[in-house]
């Protein structure tokens, strides 16, 4: 099969690579349809994640269709069209006990990718099954479903629970890429009297106010002046970092008002500077975290039902041997306007005949 396989920093390669087999009783061989690029694959492009070694297919998000299951496997079966989580759980370790399965402690957490061949190919295995995939309803598009592989539940766990997002807010999201823009739309679910929007970008300042954000401002346009001016000098009760910059971060610190909350989301890197001077006094509370996906079945109702916009997120389509195309693409969002770009064609948005029974 083909692969988008990591070799380094900035370099990856769309190469033949052999086929994923059933390794343990619990895992699924998933067929892959649709596919996406998340802001994550640039950071460990890039070589912000030395986890990732040399020789891995990256990606952690796609929809499929099952074509082999192990025999422990009870949830699905071939020919089933699955969404395959971001995050595979165990199921029996303390933490996906508590519901906490990105902290999974028994082979799973954040491992397609990443510690494991990932999404980006034409087939992939997929740990823990049971818990890790999600059966798909029949009218949701593959590219709309795939965003609830992770840009959602991230957001929405992340961003908007973990900032205790309440109605009469004022949510202040700096970074409206896709994560961005997901917790802008999952934020308007709680009523905030305003959500406010900042980036660097044009088309994603106009793209936020699309999906339900009051006020934008431009990173570069001392955002912090607009947020004192909404506020009259309190700040903002929640402020989200969907970016995954230090300097992203401070500005959120800078912007939250006593007794607020920062939920950072963004991916970093490089160190960030907490400035505790300033911070002690204030009662703020921040928040990390890396996404449980317990919330992916009730966001899945949603955007069957149509609460979510899933498709507005997306602005480039491409074929999954266009590949390296795509990262190119949605590298250059400033200059390409990209959003959310999806791999996969609409002829797998029905469910397929397993192979054995063509």
């Amino acid at each position: 099969m083909k692969a988008l396989v990591f070799h380094g920093p900035g370099q990856t390669s769309w190469q033949d690579v052999p086929d994923p087999s059933v390794k343990d009783a619990a895992d699924a061989i998933v067929r892959v349809d649709a596919v996406t690029i998340c802001g994550t694959d640039l950071h460990i492009v890039k070589g912000d994640v030395p986890e990732v070694s040399p020789g891995r297919i990256l990606g952690h998000e796609a929809v499929g269709t099952v074509v082999e299951t192990g025999g422990d496997v009870r949830s699905v079966r071939p020919g089933d069209r699955v969404l395959v989580s971001c995050i595979s759980a165990c199921g029996r370790c303390r933490f996906c006990r508590e519901a906490r399965y990105g902290q999974c402690r028994g082979g799973g957490g954040w491992v397609l990718g990443h510690l494991i061949d990932g999404t980006q190919a034409e087939y992939v295995r997929v740990p823990f099954a049971d818990l890790s995939v999600h059966p798909l309803p029949g009218a949701l598009a593959s590219h709309e479903a795939v965003l609830l592989a992770d840009i959602f539940p991230t957001s929405y766990e992340v961003g908007v629970l973990n900032g205790n997002v309440r109605p009469g807010d004022t949510v202040v999201v700096v970074g409206a890429g896709p994560i961005g823009l997901a917790a802008i739309a999952t934020a308007g679910l709680y009523s905030p009297f305003r959500i406010v929007a900042v980036d660097l970008a044009a088309s994603r300042l106009t793209a936020a106010r699309e999906l339900g954000a009051d006020a934008t401002v431009s990173a570069r346009e001392e955002p912090e002046r607009l947020v004192e001016d909404l506020t009259e000098g309190l700040g903002a009760d929640v402020v989200i970092e969907a970016v995954g910059d230090p300097a992203a971060f401070e500005l959120c610190t800078r912007m939250v008002r006593p007794g607020g909350r920062v939920a950072n989301i963004g991916v970093h890197g490089k160190p960030a500077v907490l400035h505790l001077e300033d911070l002690w006094i204030k009662d703020v509370t921040l928040t990390t975290g890396l996404v449980d996906t317990f919330s992916t079945p009730m966001l899945l109702r949603m955007t069957a039902a149509g609460r979510l916009p899933g498709s507005a997120l997306v602005t480039h389509r491409f074929e999954l041997d266009q590949m390296e195309e795509a990262y190119d693409v949605f590298s250059r969002a400033a200059d390409t306007g990209a959003l959310k770009v999806v791999l996969g064609g609409p002829q797998h948005d029905t469910v397929a005949v397993p192979p054995q029974e063509q």
